[in-house]
């Protein structure tokens, strides 16, 4: 095992007592032994300080950071991200259970990979199998094509494995958005990414989720809210357009430029038809049949005038 490569695990906790326990232990069933737990606590007012003191007692690979104010979610998990110095870096959420094979599966898949995720089963806040997967929603991507991450995400954080390569050119996150997308999205512009066919975490779905994978959440939006969509939908058609200068570079900056044309007018047809165009790619992860993916791309062609 000491020839085995060192994880670091990013754990960030916020008032996450009433599941914690569980996502603890089955990091530390994990029959890859030789990983290190970076938790940072986002100021939590219940009980789990004390768990995780409980817990870092009695395991010396366990360490524990406080924040002095609260800094959310995503800029969280960047300076719980930072704290890890491993060459291999693990992603993890304080409400999930491992599969205790999921560390030592995806070592053995990563290889000239620049990241690697896998397949989760949902589970309700009981822990009670949903009967359903992550895979069941979306389809899974692997290869070298980041396009693929511009409008859709099938790697969760918590199912990521990334060579610290990738982080290097992930930080600090950009504010706004998935910092999940954001790191397959600059993996697949580094090298390629690949993923476990098997669920190696039971996903748990309840309230306090950041991510609303069963669309449970789903409210009406303003006018003005689907205004600032469509302008934050360009800001990150811009935020990928400089970041990756691979083959890939000329069509984000195509997909950026005809976004602002949207944006200033009331339809721009140039858009949805260069979505439509390249659909293998920008709609792969879509699990929808053609004529569906049809009409997704005639709805980015829709402008401000038009949301009015």
């Amino acid at each position: 095992m000491e020839n085995l490569p060192l994880i670091s695990i990013a754990l960030c906790t916020y008032n996450g007592s009433a599941f914690l326990r569980e996502q603890l232990d089955s990091v530390i069933a994990q029959r890859y032994t030789r990983w290190e737990l970076l938790v940072v606590d986002d100021c939590s007012t219940d009980a789990t300080p004390s768990i995780l003191e409980e817990y870092a007692e009695k395991d010396a690979r366990i360490r524990l950071h406080y924040n002095e104010q609260n800094l959310g979610y995503n800029k969280n998990f960047e300076k719980a991200l930072g704290l890890c110095q491993s060459e291999l870096i693990a992603i993890c959420d304080q409400d999930d259970i491992w599969h205790q094979e999921k560390l030592e599966k995806q070592v053995r898949l990563i290889g000239d990979h620049t990241l690697v995720y896998h397949d989760s089963e949902l589970i309700d806040a009981g822990g009670r199998s949903m009967d359903r997967r992550i895979s069941d929603k979306l389809n899974f991507y692997r290869g070298n094509a980041p396009e693929v991450f511009l409008f859709l995400n099938c790697v969760s954080g918590h199912s990521i494995l990334m060579k610290k390569q990738v982080l290097r050119k992930s930080l600090p996150f950009p504010e706004r958005f998935h910092y999940d997308q954001w790191l397959a999205f600059n993996a697949a512009c580094l090298g390629s990414i690949d993923f476990a066919e098997e669920a190696l975490v039971q996903y748990r779905q309840h309230s306090g989720n950041n991510t609303d994978i069963l669309a449970l959440k789903t409210v009406a939006r303003s006018t003005d809210q689907k205004v600032l969509e469509l302008e934050r939908e360009s800001q990150w058609l811009r935020l990928c357009a400089r970041q990756c200068t691979g083959k890939a570079h000329e069509l984000i900056n195509a997909l950026y430029n005809q976004s602002l044309r949207r944006n200033d007018g009331f339809f721009n047809a140039k858009f949805g038809m260069l979505v439509w165009k390249h659909r293998d790619t920008l709609l792969r992860i879509l699990k929808k049949p053609d004529t569906s993916k049809f009409f997704y791309a005639l709805r980015k062609a829709w402008g401000v005038k038009a949301k009015k």
